[in-house]
């Protein structure tokens, strides 16, 4: 294996998606590593996974960090297919493109993504199942507030500052930052000067992606069937995923190991990257033998 030193800065890589549309993403950390797949929320990008994807490849891990159809630099999907079995059918196919069975982890959106996944055909691509402050039955206010902020602001942002400023009162746990270039990675400006959202409005459109309190039926569903290791992380500030709500899937899947992230809310892996990847590293390696 190589040193850590060799992966310190991944490598861009694309992928086929469904319906050949093109994927984007990030490898980090050695190719023989144990494979661990991230899947983003609705939204964001993979570059919410940075801090994570370094850890693991220093750990060891092969870590490939994607960005959803429709977000980041992924392709946007032509006639707004952004239906959950799309998302599926990009996930197994990237798997196949790896060439070997892999983890997922996934937040929100990439975390529902994954659990309908675990019941596909092809399911035993995936190795195991991190879900991110995501359950089938999750908190209707908490994931009606998620929609409103991402259907906020379709006139774009004047400037970084703005855009900072509707973040900070859309996560008001979270310090705001004192520089707002970070948000360049989730932003684009436009030829008329403004920043908007790095990904399709269509995506609110139709089966979204995060209207996760209509699909509670198939998502309990995947859940009962559930045989491979599986951890649920969910942030004790999350209005999203309560304690009542991790009952109820632990009640479902009675063998998945479970972590609160005391400090966090919806967004754990961001508002505690250090606890969350320890606790993702930790899960890895006790269900695969690291070289």
């Amino acid at each position: 294996m190589s040193n850590e030193a060799d992966f310190t800065e991944p490598a861009r890589v694309t992928f086929r998606g469904h319906g050949g549309i093109t994927l984007a993403g990030d490898s980090w950390g050695p190719q023989d590593g144990p494979l661990v797949v991230f899947l983003h929320g609705g939204g964001q990008t993979r570059h919410s996974w940075k801090d994570s994807g370094l850890a693991l490849a220093k750990a060891g891990m092969h870590a490939v960090l994607l960005d959803a159809r429709g977000h980041g630099d992924s392709e946007w999907a032509p006639g707004g297919d952004y239906t959950r079995a799309a998302m599926v059918e990009d996930l197994m196919a990237v798997l196949e493109q790896l060439g070997k069975p892999g983890f997922v982890v996934g937040a929100s959106m990439g975390g529902l993504t994954g659990l309908i996944a675990s019941a596909h055909p092809q399911h035993e691509r995936i190795t195991g199942l991190v879900l991110v402050d995501v359950v089938p039955r999750p908190e209707v206010a908490g994931v009606q507030r998620v929609i409103s902020f991402l259907g906020s602001n379709p006139e774009g942002f004047a400037s970084l500052e703005e855009a900072a400023d509707a973040v900070a009162a859309y996560l008001p746990h979270r310090r705001r930052p004192r520089n707002p270039e970070g948000l360049q990675r989730n932003l684009r400006q436009r030829e008329d000067g403004r920043w908007y959202w790095h990904w399709d409005p269509a995506m609110l459109g139709g089966d979204r992606g995060e209207q996760i309190d209509m699909h509670t039926r198939a998502l309990e569903d995947a859940a009962r069937q559930l045989t491979m290791p599986v951890l649920l992380v969910r942030g004790a500030l999350s209005d999203v995923v309560s304690e009542e709500g991790v009952r109820s899937f632990r009640d479902l899947v009675p063998h998945a190991e479970y972590a609160e992230i005391g400090a966090a809310a919806h967004t754990a892996a961001s508002d505690a990257n250090d606890e969350f990847t320890d606790a993702v590293v930790d899960f890895v390696r006790a269900h695969v033998s690291v070289a």
